[in-house]
């Protein structure tokens, strides 16, 4: 992949930058601006370099049309006041590729950034179609002279600010892409041993494939989250009212067997903390993996298991975690996902905290996003990599 140092000297361009700046909002507050810090550095070395920045970036699931609940003014604003750091100035266009973005563009200076409203409010981005995909990106391609690729967290999808958009112009990839490749290589190609993967949160199902694939290259997985009631239904255990998919007990069977014939050891827990309710308030006690009652769910992997699960952690040279142990959201039901969290801080080889909630967790628990060797921005780009997937942001790259 070409970097920015390969498209030579910027400064008079016009470079389309795809962040990700897709962050948690409540009205105009942030919850977490990890993912508007994690693009600054690719825009600061372009604007210094003279370039005219334009930044493109979605905000949740408008749904290809206006909706003021996502749109990106408040992110312009906490960027305009990060970038203010390094004297960079912050412009907001209030449409797509309209006239406002033409205006903007137009008196844009060199050392200036721009940032555009919501992709995802034109329907194009997101369509399937590639005809009406390819329209938006002469759109935006219109707007500048080269494209750099930034937005790790949506290198998965075949979009057209992010894929359609590097075909039409003189392309690289930003410094936030290049350093999440590094690390998802390190994982996949050549791991420091012993290596742990860590995997929680709801569903089996979302992670069927890089359970998968894992199976081949970890030493240790260790499982915790609502996923684990499936295993530990396919275990014979009773689960209560825990969050269970039947319908994968035969696949979680499978893994279970694939693993100990490959000498991967698949690690449970053997405390689970429930309570009766969903609910924050809800009583909690701590009981046997084995031994849940018929009428508790299971929030958390109990205290017992995070020492386990914590030893593991420690005693490995790579680990990579996904997904929370238990409802950190709720204090009582954060323990699990707190001791994880903590051993990953004393890793002594690389920790990856592989983005979504589990980057969101870290940041909630009080955790310093340099107490760990990389902090993904995402996720689901993450698992999709470690599945052995093809990226498709990735690979438009890599076209001459």
């Amino acid at each position: 992949m070409k970097t920015i140092d390969d498209l030579g000297d910027v400064a008079g361009l016009r470079v389309l930058v795809r962040s990700d700046l897709n962050v948690p909002i409540d009205g105009e507050t942030i919850g977490d601006d990890g993912r508007i810090r994690a693009s600054v550095p690719t825009l600061v070395k372009l604007a210094k370099a003279g370039a005219k920045v334009i930044v493109t970036a979605h905000l949740g699931r408008p749904k290809g049309k206006p909706n003021p609940e996502f749109t990106l003014a408040p992110v312009a604003k906490r960027l305009g006041e990060l970038l203010a750091e390094q004297n960079i100035k912050v412009h907001f266009a209030t449409d797509v590729t309209g006239d406002s973005a033409q205006e903007a563009v137009q008196e844009l200076d060199e050392g200036e950034v721009l940032l555009l409203e919501n992709v995802r409010y034109d329907p194009r981005e997101e369509s399937k179609d590639e005809a009406e995909r390819a329209t938006l990106a002469d759109e935006l391609a219109g707007l500048a002279d080269v494209f750099v690729s930034d937005g790790f967290g949506v290198v998965h999808r075949k979009q057209a600010s992010v894929y359609d958009v590097a075909r039409k112009l003189p392309h690289a990839a930003g410094g936030l892409v290049l350093a999440e490749v590094e690390v998802l290589r390190k994982l996949t190609e050549s791991p420091q041993r012993p290596y742990v993967v860590v995997l929680g949160g709801a569903k089996v199902s979302d992670k069927l494939a890089v359970i998968d694939n894992l199976i081949e290259k970890a030493d240790k997985l260790l499982i915790g989250g609502g996923m684990v009631f499936t295993f530990l239904k396919a275990q014979g255990h009773e689960v209560g009212k825990s969050l269970l998919e039947d319908d994968q007990l035969d696949v979680v069977k499978g893994y279970l067997e694939a693993a100990k014939a490959k000498g991967v050891e698949i690690v449970l827990p053997t405390d689970i903390v429930v309570a009766p309710e969903f609910k924050a308030d809800s009583p909690a006690t701590v009981v046997g993996a084995d031994a849940i009652p018929a009428d508790q769910l299971g929030l958390d992997i109990g205290p017992e298991s995070g020492k386990a699960f914590a030893a593991e952690i420690a005693a490995a040279k790579t680990v990579f975690w996904n997904g929370p142990m238990g409802v950190f959201e709720m204090e009582a039901f954060a323990g699990g996902t707190k001791a994880v969290a903590s051993a990953l801080t004393e890793v002594n080889g690389l920790s990856v905290v592989g983005g979504g909630d589990s980057a969101a967790a870290v940041r909630q628990l009080g955790f310093a996003d340099d107490a760990f060797g990389h902090i993904s921005t995402g996720g689901g780009a993450s698992l999709e990599y470690l599945e052995g997937k093809e990226l498709p942001g990735l690979a438009v790259l890599e076209e001459d």
